[in-house]
């Protein structure tokens, strides 16, 4: 081939980057820029059940595989999706929102339009998307626009975070350059100021060699922006003890020795919040120091020796070094921090809450047991994948084995997210590993929002399993305010029937209500190996949830009256 069209240009790009299924809804001007992905092989169009549901599934697949695409139509396709790209912002999730618009004709003769607001602005929802996007483009020059995809596709990966592109229908055939694609696109970083990065790499070695009781905190932007490894060894080399947020739950191997638990303020074990506010350097990755995932700033550190490792800068006390990126701060540390630290000697560090075999197998099921006894069914490598509501908040009670990645929405925490990415994160784990397994866990309330990517997800024959939290409505709702108002309410609905009526024919379905029904179920072999897609709808106490989360909810509503 000496030429393709630029429509197969943007697929190929795509596949080359190792984005191989693309999320979202055909609309008439995307449907021929949709024909051209059939061109390329190994590609997949997922074809979602709606724009919002395609947009959650996005960022669940970004969450695997590094970055994602979901394509929408002009106006009334893209703006279904925004809450979705907007929670992909906010927690540095890299998907590229390709949104397939009118042709350059009819903008340029101002033509009265579907789908437009009928005023003749053809950009009012671009310049709505730039507000929640790292970088945008609007295809306007043939000439450019190869390049332009490639450098949308590189700042999507790079910055992990959403980019928006329009691209006019009468692009989609455009001929370019088949040769274009023998050059990669560069998705490597630009090194830091030299200087600047030696001054924080001094800094950070004076405080270590000072230090006596250090620790090390992982969030979530040490794996969105890929340093879990160096994290890891930071934490070999140094022997500090180690902690994670809510937010950061898997980025630390929760099986390492030196692993101490989830620290989130108030709400910590008091183990941990002691191990965690008496130290006197805090070496912190990625964080993200949100309300959730704080305990409502409820932290407490009694020291100011705290160095702060970004994607973009570095903060050590009150000093910001913008522009000096962690990801190359952590392997130059590595390399030095072993002299620095040879005097250290290493405290212990709290120990995970042991399992509860003693409970009679006719107890009813509560939150508490089952997060604290739902380690012993979770395997290696596993994708565990937990709701905005009691899930999120549960999980922290749950020690993970080695490899096993945690996805929440604790930063954005739109209810019903979990439903949509548990279809891009089973899309990812399929195209990695068709044996790693991908578990949900998700409110009788939050399902009732993106039920219907259940669709998605039965058609491609993927295997999650679907654990509905049955405890009759928003119990999170319940607990910030409206105890017994009936806005919290939900209609009761018939899980089990969910499946077969979204057309599944190879699917099993269980509800358990007591202890000795979850661990029979759970410690059935056959159960344990994802050979189909399963419902299990788990039956628990109207208002029962974890201590945290009952916690959490006085917070929030004392804070809300407060202000």
């Amino acid at each position: 081939m000496s030429t393709i069209s630029l429509g197969r240009y943007l697929f190929e790009r795509l596949n080359q980057v190792n984005v191989n299924t693309v999320f979202g809804v055909p609309g008439d001007f995307n449907l021929v820029l949709l024909d051209k992905l059939y061109e390329v092989k190994g590609m997949r169009w997922a074809g979602d059940t709606n724009e919002l549901n395609a947009a959650y599934a996005a960022d669940g697949y970004a969450r695997i595989k590094g970055m994602s695409c979901v394509i929408t139509t002009f106006g009334v396709g893209e703006l279904s999706a925004l809450n979705g790209i907007a929670g992909a912002y906010s927690e540095h999730v890299g998907v590229l929102h390709v949104v397939g618009t009118p042709s350059t004709v009819s903008v340029a003769k101002g033509l009265l339009l579907h789908h437009t607001l009928g005023d003749g602005d053809f950009d009012v929802f671009h310049r709505m998307s730039a507000n929640i996007s790292y970088t945008t483009s609007m295809l306007t020059d043939t000439a450019t626009a190869a390049s332009e995809i490639d450098r949308c596709i590189r700042a999507t990966f790079i910055s992990k975070r959403p980019v928006y592109l329009g691209i006019p229908a009468n692009y989609y055939d455009v001929q370019v350059s088949a040769d274009l694609l023998k050059t990669p696109i560069d998705m490597s970083l630009k090194p830091n100021n030299k200087e600047a990065e030696d001054e924080v790499i001094k800094e950070i070695l004076e405080m270590v060699k000072a230090a006596k009781n250090p620790i090390i905190i992982a969030d979530a932007c040490a794996s969105r922006h890929n340093v879990e490894k160096e994290t890891k060894q930071l934490i070999d080399v140094t022997q500090f003890p180690a902690f994670s947020t809510p937010l950061g739950k898997g980025t630390i191997d929760e099986t390492h020795p030196r692993y101490g638990g989830i620290y989130v303020g108030s709400l910590s074990r008091p183990e941990v919040q002691k191990s965690v506010e008496s130290a006197d350097l805090i070496l912190s990755v990625g964080a993200i120091l949100s309300d959730y995932n704080t305990g409502s700033y409820t932290y407490s550190y009694n020291t100011k020796n705290i160095v702060e490792f970004h994607s973009d800068h570095m903060k050590i006390r009150n000093a910001t070094f913008d522009g000096v990126q962690m990801n190359f701060v952590l392997p130059r540390l590595l390399k030095a921090i072993a002299s620095a630290n040879k005097d250290y000697k290493p405290v212990a560090v709290p120990k995970p809450l042991p399992l509860d075999n003693k409970t009679p197998a006719s107890t009813p099921l509560k939150q508490e047991w089952l997060w604290r006894n739902l380690t012993s069914f979770l395997q290696e490598g596993d994708i565990v994948i937990t709701e905005t509501g009691t899930s999120s908040f549960g999980i922290n009670s749950t020690q993970f084995p080695a490899n096993t990645v945690g996805i929440s929405q604790v930063l954005w925490g739109s209810i019903g997210y979990a439903g949509g990415a548990v279809s891009g994160a089973s899309f990812a784990a399929e195209e990695i590993d068709p044996s790693r397994r991908v578990i949900l866990f998700i409110g009788d309330g939050s399902l009732q929002l993106t039920v219907q990517e259940i669709s998605t997800i039965v058609r491609w024959g993927l295997k999650p399993y679907i654990f509905v939290l049955n405890n009759n409505g928003y119990t999170i709702e319940k607990l910030i305010h409206g105890l017994h108002a009936e806005y919290n309410d939900i209609q009761p609905w018939d899980h089990l029937a969910l499946l077969p009526l979204f057309g599944a024919k190879d699917y099993e379905t269980h509800r358990v209500s007591t202890v000795g029904e979850w661990n029979k179920l759970t410690g059935d072999k056959s159960f344990q190996k994802n050979s189909r897609i399963r419902m299990i709808e788990v039956m628990l106490p109207t208002l029962d949830a974890p201590a945290s989360l009952i916690a959490q909810g006085k917070l929030s509503e004392d804070m809300n009256a407060a202000q």
